[in-house]
């Protein structure tokens, strides 16, 4: 435990921005698998509203420094590969 009071504030700091960081980073993760899961049914429809979702939830990510912008636009390109696949 830390004993100095600025290194208190920077462990709480810290702790917040990891549980924010969370929430960004499984909302991005759990969106990108829906979308993976729909376009494996191979419906277009909902394939391209999953699909959209996900990359908006995966910009969100990226905006926030939660994730690389890099690394947003591979996983949104791996994404958009499959979906373009399925036509």
């Amino acid at each position: 435990m830390a004993n100095i009071k600025s290194a208190i504030k920077r462990n709480k700091q810290n702790e917040k921005r990891r549980l924010r960081n969370r929430f960004y980073r499984g909302a991005a993760r759990t969106l990108v698998s829906k979308a993976k899961s729909t376009i494996v049914t191979g419906e277009a429809e909902p394939s391209k509203a999953a699909v959209a979702l996900a990359i908006e939830a995966l910009d969100k990510a990226a905006a926030q420094g939660v994730i690389h912008k890099n690394n947003a636009a591979r996983r949104k390109s791996r994404l958009m590969k499959r979906f373009n696949s399925l036509a």
